[in-house]
């Protein structure tokens, strides 16, 4: 079996070989996205929108991050578990960012935390790492920014956005994160990030010049029908052959053919008879099939 990632391994990689990582939260598709050598595992707060249902990510909180965190860890996977910190678990005080953070790892069970914003999160990532966990940044498109932005909008196209968001790689990276989500950037730009900052870059929707890419899990195996993100790529069309499977389902039990005799449980003879001669029965099928 090949060893566990761990950080500094993930550290190591920066310029190659790639890293991958999904999104993943709940322990089969953990236990799919380790048999597939996956580096990394983000519980990601888009399990509010992928699983739960909710228009935005905003709607998870921590009790949320945390139950589906240890669904994940539960599975004692060869990759490395990033619990993602929901919006409000980390923006109140730098002691409520701390506790918070230590409860993913300790209930949780993750081996690293992910949070979102640039240089106003310095402080934070510092007294996390303080506390012994380790960080991943993540800069560009921040869903959990979603009303700030006006919407799930590309960043840094502007010149001098494009400069503030190099310049919050480098606070970061200097601040001690092992590992940096580049989301909804120009190539470019991720391109010049990647190559500046000593920490291994992980893209999404952000070119192919990263250390490293992410997708959600579901969107990489088609297991919805909903528009897709001009990023993403369908490996697989799950849902359609999840529809088809129900459909065969439901054709089966309508016609009589599920279950059939393989299918089903069976009496002894010696137990059959006995039942039958105490208790005589002419509705049932005959000769029954013990």
């Amino acid at each position: 079996m090949a060893d566990k990632i761990t950080v500094p391994h993930v550290r190591s990689r920066k310029g190659g070989p790639r890293l991958t990582m999904v999104t993943a939260y709940d322990a089969p598709t953990a236990r799919i996205a380790d048999a597939a050598a996956i580096d990394m595992i983000l519980v990601g707060d888009s399990v509010a929108n992928v699983v739960l249902g909710y228009e935005d990510t905003l709607a998870a909180d921590l009790d949320v991050m945390i139950h589906h965190t240890a669904a994940v860890a539960r599975t004692e996977p060869r990759a490395l578990v990033i619990g993602d910190m929901p919006w409000m678990s980390y923006h109140v005080s730098i002691d409520d960012a701390v506790r918070n953070a230590g409860r993913l790892v300790r209930e949780g069970g993750a081996e690293a935390v992910k949070l979102e914003g640039g240089r106003k999160r310095v402080p934070v990532v510092e007294a996390i790492l303080a506390a012994e966990i380790p960080v991943v940044g993540h800069l560009g498109l921040t869903p959990q920014s979603v009303h700030a932005m006006g919407g799930y909008r590309v960043q840094g196209k502007a010149a001098e956005t494009a400069k503030e968001l190099l310049q919050d790689a480098h606070r970061l990276a200097d601040a001690g994160i092992f590992c940096l989500v580049l989301e909804g950037i120009p190539d470019v730009l991720a391109q010049l990030i990647t190559k500046e900052v000593s920490v291994p870059t992980i893209g999404i929707g952000a070119g192919h010049h990263t250390d490293g890419q992410v997708l959600v899990f579901h969107d990489v195996l088609g297991l919805h029908d909903g528009r897709m993100p001009k990023f993403v790529r369908k490996y697989a069309r799950l849902f359609d052959e999840a529809v088809a499977a129900l459909q065969s389902f439901v054709g089966d039990v309508q016609a009589g053919a599920f279950p059939s005799e393989e299918e089903s449980y069976h009496m002894t003879d010696e137990a059959a008879t006995a039942l039958f001669k105490e208790e005589p029965r002419d509705d049932l099928s005959w000769p029954l099939s013990w």
